[in-house]
């Protein structure tokens, strides 16, 4: 069976923005993430990405755009020795009512019908609570960081635990990178 790992990206991979990340240039990792992935790949996990992208229906970016960026965090991760196994995104926007927008399933849901891991062996890693309830409502796995909006989404998984069921339970790393670290050192 494959293991599998799937990553929020603004926040997560790359540097976020309140303004959107509108274009290649703008794409910025994290520091440590680009080689987490990498470890992670090198190892033998397949690396999904699941992005709300938003911008798209806003009309801050096209296609175009979009795929630059995608083409700018694979090519940075196959430099490190790693590859990225999809990249899945919503192109809708917040009052579209889709299926794919995260905290719906959609996206993990499509991951699922193209990788073939157990759900409840696959880890979600995110930093918004959107992304921690479409993991936790798709039999994941999951784990917050606090780079992007995670020290807010912290602070209100502490204030609100009834946002995210078996709160408690959730694991909290510094960032991606601290992730992958814990995970491949203590097996989990």
């Amino acid at each position: 069976m494959t293991k599998l790992v799937i990553l929020d990206r603004d926040g997560v991979i790359n540097e976020d923005s309140d303004h959107y990340i509108r274009s290649a240039d703008e794409w910025i990792p994290i520091p440590g993430s680009i080689e987490a992935i990498a470890k992670l790949s090198q190892v033998g996990y397949k690396i999904a990405i699941a992005t709300n992208q938003s911008g798209l229906a806003r009309g801050y970016f096209g296609i175009t755009e979009l795929d630059a960026m995608h083409d700018k965090l694979t090519t940075l991760v196959r430099e490190q020795g790693g590859d990225i196994s999809g990249i899945y995104y919503c192109p809708h926007g917040p009052d579209d009512d889709c299926q794919c927008r995260k905290p719906k399933t959609g996206l993990i849901d499509q991951i699922f019908t193209d990788v073939d891991a157990v759900r409840g062996d696959t880890w979600v890693i995110g930093d918004s609570l959107r992304d921690l309830q479409a993991g936790q409502d798709s039999g994941c796995k999951v784990a917050l960081v606090l780079t992007g909006k995670g020290l807010k989404t912290q602070a209100k998984l502490i204030e609100h635990p009834e946002e995210l069921s078996g709160t408690r339970d959730v694991p909290v790393y510094n960032n991606l990178f601290s992730f992958v670290e814990a995970m491949l050192s203590e097996g989990f």
